[in-house]
């Protein structure tokens, strides 16, 4: 079977498998390649990671990368329609609060029941990690990303590896990565989504109004006047 010894993330040196971690000339050790597996949708990540259980890598250190659609867990931001923005501000502590949740991110990401070391773990799906959080009261969003950095495969919707903005968001590295597309015909509508963008007519007639005023008020007028001109004619 295969050796759990010779993942250079455990830290520890391989028994066999030594052609894994080459000798680079400054003493760094070359790492085995993470997978990047990436699923149309989050549902077929469950399907995916339920399968992963059934087979003899159950053991092999992962983690599933989501949106906090999916991952948060807060009383508050968890059923805001913008978690995005509230979670960045209690980070900041604008308000003068802050998460209590991802402050014990650490009591999730270093469970012995996601780490690989322990003989309990085995591969594990977002309501398993989101339970898990719940119960340490910590936060899974952040928890997910930490065991990135130790994951040898990394479950994630295809747009998390399409899209530059989350891919630097979320710092996935796929250089010299392995990369597996589930479904691959429907990158090409999934790449389209990426750079596409959606608006109402109401919402272009609010910013017809708004630059109007900018206009009419000798703001920046040479900026807003080609915006304006935009929104006109797509109206």
């Amino acid at each position: 079977g295969p050796c759990t010894e010779c993942s250079c993330s455990s830290g520890k040196e391989p028994d066999k498998g030594a052609s894994h971690t080459k000798k680079k000339e400054n003493g760094d050790r070359l790492c085995v390649p993470k997978i990047f597996f990436g699923t149309r949708t989050h549902k077929q990540i469950t399907q995916i990671s339920r399968e992963l259980k059934r087979t003899a890598y159950s053991y092999v250190p992962m983690t599933i990368l989501s949106s906090r659609d999916y991952t948060c867990i807060h009383p508050v931001v968890s059923n805001s329609s913008n978690r995005n923005e509230m979670c960045v501000e209690l980070l900041e502590g604008k308000h003068g609060k802050s998460c209590s949740y991802y402050h014990s991110v650490h009591k999730l990401s270093e469970h012995h029941a996601l780490q690989s070391a322990s003989r309990v773990y085995q591969a594990w799906d977002i309501e398993d990690l989101v339970s898990l959080g719940r119960k340490l009261r910590a936060c899974p969003y952040f928890a997910a990303r930490e065991l990135m950095v130790e994951a040898d495969i990394v479950f994630c919707p295809y747009n998390y590896l399409l899209d530059p903005q989350i891919r630097e968001s979320m710092d996935i590295k796929l250089k010299d990565q392995v990369v597996i597309l589930d479904e691959a015909h429907n990158i090409e509508d999934c790449a389209r989504e990426s750079v596409s963008y959606g608006v109402t007519e109401s919402q272009l007639r609010a910013a017809r109004e708004e630059l109007d005023f900018m206009v009419n008020n000798n703001i920046r007028q040479k900026d807003h006047e080609p915006l304006r001109a935009v929104c006109c004619s797509l109206i």
